[in-house]
């Protein structure tokens, strides 16, 4: 893989979300393309940013303008005829006709490591995730063993981390009934480096990560307060002997989407969130909660649960919700007998149901789109059998969310700048990263290039870096957007199908 010395002329949109408003045009306003060369030292290793630069510029309505990176940071934005920089060393790479804009942040990803690393791992997710466009992930606290539920556990994690990863990663921690009491516990997890923390108000499936109540939920919430970071919850909550996570032996065929269907109905989500709504009040100014903040992970419900959260926001609390790209992408009519790729939780709901989503998401009623990257083994998906009652539930997806959201959301009319709100500045904030999220001064030079109008086969002559592609529900679309090069800190660290050759990625904690 080569080093990336300088640039000759390219076509480039340049998409800045925090952005000094005299000096940028945002693409809806009448951008234009323009020249964005890319420069670092000749000397520069993959990862060192002592020595790097890197330069981009961009025509708006007036002249043009460039943006200065050194030390793995944005230091300035002038006028390109002012940029004092001497680029005659070095080779000439050329983008051609690219997109350049904040690289994406996946707040919510399992990669499962340590414990559980033959499911995806730290090096096989955070190459996918670079290869993505991704430049900064945030790993849940379950999947790997043990999970992540105090300050030693958490030490596990980053150690883990340490020199496999290639884009940044921080962590939540967990909110689990051991701990939502002890509030030294839970401040220590915090004092750790914790970037918030996460609870489930259903079976999570995994053993050493129980459920909690609203009881549970509304201790976090006082502790995280004090730190002024958030709690996300899974808002599943079993309402009646009807649905149930295990329908009777015969009574329903288990290779039958619409029998998974029926054992979590949108009256689960909704019972929690109305649940939640009831704390989060906690949460207004003045509040005793006050600081604090909840966010709903993976929306799939799009009618009363949804109703529920803009009401709680329209009253001041502090709330927040996502959705992932599978419901904007797949409706339970698509989805064929036996193919458990497809099983996640909450699940993917009917086309009318999507569409709504699709409307909530566009109207800015959901707030950020996360993965949800749940991988596991092959064999515990039961791809043969096919018994979605069975089968390990989760969406494997992480290298694809930035062409799948693209490419989905044409017949919507999405945007460049809507991606990068929702992949980018948004994600940051709602995640204490204040140094992430947009090309602005001062902030990491976390940067994706990719090409909207190249059109790719997810099959397998494709190069995928997950560890198990043939679990994933993509596999076998048709998908718009390739991901010419990422870079983090300043780092090129994947660039055509290659990775740096050192895992430099970064732990981030809080402070």
């Amino acid at each position: 893989m080569e080093d990336v010395t300088s640039a000759r002329t390219g076509r480039f949109f340049f998409v800045p979300v925090l952005r000094p408003e005299l000096l940028f045009q945002v693409a809806s306003q009448g951008m234009q393309p323009s020249s964005l060369p890319a420069v670092l030292d000749s000397q520069q290793a993959y990862c060192d940013t002592t020595r790097g630069h890197f330069w981009c510029s961009f025509l708006d309505k007036i002249c043009k303008w460039a943006v200065e990176i050194k030390e793995g940071k944005i230091v300035t934005i002038v006028k390109e005829e002012d940029r004092h920089w001497n680029s005659k060393e070095g080779h000439v790479v050329d983008y051609g006709e690219a997109v350049v804009m904040p690289g994406l942040i996946d707040m919510h990803a399992h990669l499962d490591d340590p414990g559980r690393a033959d499911w995806e791992g730290f090096p096989s997710g955070t190459k996918a995730a670079a290869a993505g466009g991704i430049t900064t992930l945030v790993d849940m606290p379950l999947n790997n063993f043990p999970s992540t539920m105090s300050q030693e556990t958490l030490k596990l994690k980053i150690e883990a981390a340490k020199e496999r990863i290639y884009v940044d990663v921080g962590f939540w921690g967990g909110l689990v009934p051991e701990n939502a009491f002890n509030s030294s516990s839970l401040e220590g997890l915090l004092n750790a480096g914790a970037l918030g923390l996460k609870s489930f108000m259903c079976p999570s499936g995994i053993n050493d990560f129980p459920m909690t109540n609203i009881n549970h939920i509304k201790e976090g919430l006082s502790v995280l307060a004090k730190y002024r970071r958030p709690l996300l919850v899974h808002a599943e909550l079993q309402q009646d002997s009807e649905s149930h996570l295990e329908i009777k032996e015969g009574s329903d065929d288990p290779r039958l989407y619409s029998t998974y269907l029926k054992t979590r109905p949108p009256s689960w989500e909704e019972a929690a969130i109305k649940e939640l709504v009831t704390v989060t009040k906690d949460t207004r100014n003045g509040g005793p909660a006050e600081g604090a903040h909840l966010h709903i992970v993976h929306l799939s419900d799009s009618s009363s649960s949804l109703d529920l959260i803009k009401k709680a926001k329209s009253g001041g609390d502090s709330i927040t919700v996502e959705t992932c790209p599978h419901y904007l992408a797949f409706s339970a009519e698509e989805i064929q007998d036996g193919d458990t790729r497809f099983k996640c939780s909450p699940p993917i709901r009917d086309s009318a149901n999507k569409e709504k989503l699709w409307e909530a998401l566009l109207e800015g009623h959901i707030d950020v789109l996360s993965s949800d990257h749940s991988p596991t083994l092959p064999e515990l998906k039961l791809l043969d059998d096919g018994n979605f009652l069975k089968a390990w539930g989760g969406i494997s997806s992480l290298q694809f969310i930035l062409p799948v959201t693209w490419s989905y959301g044409q017949k919507y009319g999405v945007t460049l700048e809507q991606l990068a709100l929702w992949w980018s500045e948004r994600p940051a904030k709602l995640a204490g990263l204040e140094l992430k999220g947009a090309i602005a001064v001062g902030n990491h030079a976390d940067i994706a290039i990719w090409e909207p109008e190249v059109e790719f086969d997810l099959n397998d002559g494709y190069t995928v870096y997950l560890k198990h592609p043939s679990i994933s529900a993509y596999m076998g679309s048709k998908l718009s957007g390739r991901t010419l090069a990422t870079f983090v800190r300043g780092n090129l660290v994947y660039k055509k199908e290659e990775h740096a050759p050192a895992a430099c990625g970064v732990p981030i904690l809080a402070r």
